[in-house]
């Protein structure tokens, strides 16, 4: 069972059966102005992938005219209290950037749920259910995105306005949610490269500290075979010395050991 507008501030209409929205034409929309901006885009994707959603979401609230822009994600190790994570934010919405929100009520899984553009408004007793300020949303586009493992949205919104946006505005946004998913799948590929460059990097100091950790042990192995012999030949007091020597030197590497990432202790 949907969830509704009267126990949730919250009204999700698909705008492929939404009539009153597609009989809206709001607005002329500057055509050289919208390629210019999905230029501006592409060569963000290319030249700065780490900053590519938020160019995205302020290009977003630029190019619709809108008050507010945002993408969410759901989370890998959500619970229904920490569910969607906003990974970008832009316009009046910009401090809710990495706010984390619950699984339901959520407009955003209504929209992975139904798989198309949604058309949404929130009223006042969303935000008291999760006991938060923010502006209502008179008018918003929400539409969903997917990659090979993570599911999320992109959405516009309006503040004030109860017609902000019409049907050319959802085809644009069609577009900004493949940027979306293009652009989070080339940011994490991006981690794990970093993460595999780091990883191979702590691999071989932990080779190398293995090798040096060996002559230690050696020496304290040597003390220990004398002084369980009883060898009358060895000065006590000097093996002693240079068993703790050893022991200080081994425990130092030891350490720096265990400082490095987990996993890279036992290189291959």
């Amino acid at each position: 069972m949907e969830i509704t507008v009267e126990e949730t501030g919250l009204e999700v209409l698909d705008l492929r059966t939404d009539k009153a929205f597609a009989s809206r034409h709001l607005n002329t929309r500057d055509i050289e102005a919208q390629m210019a901006g999905l230029q501006r885009l592409s060569k963000a994707l290319v030249d700065h992938p780490e900053t590519i959603l938020q160019e995205l979401v302020s290009s977003a609230v630029d190019l619709c005219g809108a008050d507010s822009a945002g993408i969410s994600i759901q989370r890998e190790d959500g619970s229904d209290l920490a569910y969607w994570h906003w990974i970008a934010t832009a316009g009046a919405y910009s401090g809710f950037l990495n706010a984390i929100l619950p699984r339901e009520p959520s407009a955003c899984g209504l929209c992975l749920k139904r798989g198309h553009a949604q058309h949404f408004t929130v009223s006042k007793k969303f935000f008291d259910i999760l006991g938060v300020e923010a502006p209502l949303v008179t008018d918003g586009i929400l539409l969903p995105w997917t990659t090979e493992d993570t599911r999320g949205t992109i959405f516009v919104m309006a503040h004030g306005r109860t017609e902000a946006f019409d049907e050319t505005d959802a085809r644009l946004m069609t577009m900004l949610a493949d940027f979306a998913a293009m652009g989070y799948r080339h940011q994490k590929q991006q981690a794990r490269l970093i993460a595999q460059e780091r990883a191979a990097a702590a691999a071989y100091v932990a080779n190398e500290l293995a090798h040096k950790i060996n002559n230690p042990l050696q020496s304290m192995t040597n003390a220990a075979f004398l002084i369980a012999n009883g060898s009358s030949d060895c000065d006590q007091k000097a093996l002693g010395e240079g068993l703790s020597n050893d022991i200080q030197r081994l425990s130092g590497l030891v350490k720096e050991l265990l400082s490095l990432p987990l996993g890279t202790s036992h290189p291959g």
